[in-house]
């Protein structure tokens, strides 16, 4: 009741536009990575990944050199981006937690503004099956070819629901495909569009084309002298492989994706619709251990250091942003919410949001940002002793479309959820962060030997632990962290939603 209640209000807003304002509106496409580190783009100075087509946007629209993503890995980081919102607060923990039902996502917002909505790729917040009540329709989009969790070459996906299908192709060529055809449909409708296009790659099991392949025949030797245990894309099981064919494999993809999203960019283009049309990518999380070449960050996928969660980020929009920019201002994925609202005339929803409008600093005007971000790895084990009492029968969780490697000896991703009634004193531990401008405050455990700060502009590598020299600074941003997690943990006990 109360998600149709704001809803309905953001409806009367989108009425009492103009015509003209609605005519300007633009349309929307938000990309976004799957494993893709902040250093594996050629703009960020790495030394072998080619990436033509993201250095572009940077070089001709807006980099966010310090995005992150709201978690370290891939499924709360994904509800971040739809809700706006931290994913402890709705008790998406981790990939196999879904997300909550009675969330408003930006999907929701945009269609009551007249938008057609559709999502294409990893979903991986719940099952993409129809019976789902956290599918893509639900939670928004008119159209869905999405998958519940990952894939690669020849994807097999579900058309709105619909049966798993094998799609011949290489997989981001194949989602960019499927979106350019939602594209022309929605222009047929003289409509503006929401389309979110969440690769799979280059998520391991790694694969790639001959042609991409070759580009990295000549990785440096001494890869080849190091092994990583990764998924075998014949058995689906843990292998040990050597690093350099691994990179080889993996940057093949992220080549592949790049080339897919300069595809949508040149239709764009052709079509007339480049000017107005927002075009953001970023990734989910930072750098697995299997793909870790050089970075000069410290940290990989599951830390909140920032090689775990600073994430490539890149916004083009021709129309507001004719001068090519650089910023170095914190931002997060639970910002796009809030900015795209606001680009929409939309109102936010009427319950905590972690994201800011990023209106103002896509026009230049931001010079600081007013709030800090947060980051959580909530410790679900610590639900152990609640009762499991799910808010979604078990078998509207479990999933349908094949993955190319087994999860817990299951081909297909499951999902699971629980009703959180009390807030315990043990809840507040896992490691958790916030970032204030350049000061950062990481506490890995609960004493204050697991407490470290670092200045990010001085230290971007996390290095030099400042905690013993600036304690006034550390009890004042602790202060803050354990503040915002009381608010996260209200909200998860189903706060918002009464």
């Amino acid at each position: 009741m109360t998600r149709l209640l704001i809803i309905s209000c953001c409806a009367t807003v989108f009425i009492n536009l103009t015509a003209a304002q609605a005519e300007d509106r633009p349309n929307i496409i938000l990309l976004m990575g799957d494993d893709h580190g902040w250093e594996e783009t050629g703009y960020n100075g790495h030394p072998y990944v080619q990436t033509p087509v993201l250095d572009e946007m940077a070089a001709t629209g807006l980099r966010l050199d310090r995005f992150y993503a709201a978690h370290p890995n891939c499924s709360p980081t994904r509800g971040s981006v739809l809700t706006g919102r931290h994913p402890i607060r709705y008790g998406t923990f981790s990939p196999n937690w879904s997300i909550r039902p009675e969330e408003i996502t930006i999907a929701h917002l945009l269609r009551e503004a007249g938008y057609t909505t559709g999502h294409f790729g990893k979903w991986h917040v719940g099952p993409v099956k129809a019976t789902s009540p956290t599918n893509p329709g639900a939670m928004g989009f008119d159209e869905w070819l999405s998958h519940d969790n990952f894939f690669e070459l020849n994807p097999v996906l579900s058309r709105n629901g619909g049966p798993p299908t094998r799609m011949d192709g290489e997989s981001s060529s194949v989602l960019i495909d499927e979106t350019i055809r939602f594209i022309k449909k929605s222009t047929q409708r003289d409509t503006p569009f929401l389309a979110v296009v969440w690769f799979g790659s280059p998520h391991e099991p790694y694969g790639g084309l001959p042609q991409d392949l070759a580009l990295y025949d000549d990785l440096p030797t001494r890869y080849a002298e190091q092994v990583v245990s990764l998924t075998s894309n014949e058995t689906g099981t843990q292998i040990q492989r050597p690093l350099r064919e691994v990179l080889r494999e993996r940057y093949a993809e992220i080549t592949a994706m790049d080339r897919a999203i300069g595809t949508l960019r040149e239709y764009l283009e052709r079509s007339g619709l480049r000017e107005n049309t927002l075009l953001w990518y970023n990734s989910d999380n930072g750098t697995p251990p299997s793909g870790l070449a050089d970075t000069p960050l410290r940290g990989l996928k599951g830390t909140l250091y920032d090689g775990g969660i600073r994430v490539p980020g890149v916004l083009e929009w021709p129309a507001h942003i004719s001068t090519p920019r650089n910023t170095q201002l914190p931002t997060v994925t639970s910002d796009i919410l809030p900015t795209l609202a606001a680009i929409a005339g939309q109102a936010i929803p009427e319950r905590p949001l972690d994201g800011i409008n990023l209106m103002p600093l896509i026009n230049g005007t931001m010079i600081a940002r007013p709030s800090p971000l947060f980051f959580w790895s909530f410790n679900s084990d610590s639900l152990n002793d609640q009762a499991r009492d799910p808010y979604i029968n078990y078998d509207l969780q479990v999933g349908t479309t094949p993955l190319v490697k087994l999860m817990n000896g299951l081909p297909t991703r499951n999902f699971q959820n629980i009703h959180y009634r009390t807030i315990e004193t043990q809840d507040f531990l896992g490691p958790r962060v916030i970032l204030d401008h350049h000061y950062k405050l990481v506490i890995n455990g609960a004493t204050d030997s697991d407490t470290e700060l670092f200045h990010l502009g001085d230290d971007p590598a996390e290095t030099h632990n400042l905690a013993a020299d600036e304690p006034a600074i550390v009890i004042a941003l602790a202060k803050q962290l354990r503040g915002w997690q009381a608010s996260t943990l209200n909200s998860l006990t189903g706060a918002d939603y009464r």
